[in-house]
């Protein structure tokens, strides 16, 4: 895997109250992935960009949702996100101090 690959793996990090309880309380936090990513890909992207030590990933295909424009029916793209698990004393901040 050359590094360019790995830059294009992590699409966006996932904020919400769920990541964010996930973050404080087991070291997790999700990303939005490409769709072909593996597991070892996105635990060496995130090693790369961050610093860190990966202790585990999991994955999750997240289905896009059916939905209405006026008469017409439309789907919204499929997605994957991924729970990232740190090593003990390791932390990510996406606030940058904020």
């Amino acid at each position: 895997m050359n590094n360019e690959r790995l830059m294009n793996v992590l699409l966006a990090p996932l904020v919400s109250e769920k990541t964010s309880r996930a973050g404080d309380l087991a070291g997790q936090y999700g990303f939005r992935v490409a769709t072909d990513a593996t597991k070892r890909e996105i635990a060496r992207a995130v090693e790369l960009m961050f610093n860190v030590k990966v202790d585990g990933v999991q994955v999750l295909n997240v289905k896009g949702k059916n939905k209405r424009h006026g008469q017409r029916l439309g789907k919204r793209n499929d997605w994957r996100k991924a729970y990232v698990r740190l090593e003990a004393g390791h932390d990510i901040d996406f606030g940058g101090g904020a």
